[in-house]
């Protein structure tokens, strides 16, 4: 009988005991999965570095053109010395405008050639120091006047912009930024073209500044857009 009452004794201790490792293995579950979670957010969060050589001045300017026309692009703009030069010689149809590095935030254009004259009279004015009324005043009147070469109807400007001003070094993205296409159409109207004058929505085409030389679709991204 005495055999019998330790028999049953320690039965219940092993139960005990497989029940007390299953709670813990149950309990310390949550925390490795978690552990794991907070390293992957540190480690996207590790991936973004300080956009502060003209390489990567470069490298992210190219992100704004089309992928299959990066390589043979012009970019221009300032460098890390804030001079305003030729970063990259090109030989296709789109110039591209590097991110200033002395201003907040990021911002780079791609716009097609023919548009050059166009920018180039803005950067001048504004080196002049017009505020930008009177830039739009004088290119107005200019290109009324056929002395200011607006290019093609048509001519596309793509935009990449963000509030982030770090990069991916291995794909060149950079934090946050995402896409704006502007496409240039000099003095159409919202009955000419059949947009609205204002934006329905993101990611819907609108007519900005009708009737004038800066008459441009503009097509902004989607709201909920990461990239």
């Amino acid at each position: 009988m005495k055999q019998l009452i330790i028999a049953i004794a320690l039965t219940g201790v092993l139960i005990s005991c497989n029940t007390s490792n299953k709670n813990k293995v149950a309990t310390e579950e949550p925390t490795a999965k978690k552990t794991v979670t907070d390293s992957t957010s540190n480690a996207d969060e590790n991936q973004y570095v300080a956009i502060d050589t003209e390489e990567a001045l470069i490298a992210t300017a190219l992100m704004a053109a089309p992928k299959a026309s990066r390589d043979s692009c012009k970019v221009i703009g300032y460098n890390m010395a804030g001079e305003f030069v030729t970063l990259k010689e090109g030989n296709n149809e789109f110039i591209v405008l590097a991110d200033n590095p002395k201003k907040s935030g990021f911002s780079a254009a791609c716009y097609h050639k023919d548009l050059e004259p166009f920018m180039a009279r803005g950067r001048e004015l504004k080196a002049e120091g017009k505020s930008a009324g009177e830039i739009f005043d004088i290119r107005e009147k200019e290109a009324k006047e056929g002395t200011l070469d607006m290019g093609k109807q048509g001519s596309a400007l793509h935009i990449y912009f963000g509030d982030g001003e770090r990069y991916d070094p291995e794909t060149y993205k950079v934090e946050g930024a995402k896409y704006r296409y502007v496409v240039y159409m000099p003095f159409a109207t919202a009955k000419s073209t059949g947009l609205p004058e204002k934006p329905i929505g993101s990611n819907h085409p609108w007519i900005m500044n009708p009737g004038t030389h800066r008459a441009h679709i503009m097509i902004s991204p989607l709201a909920e857009d990461k990239e």
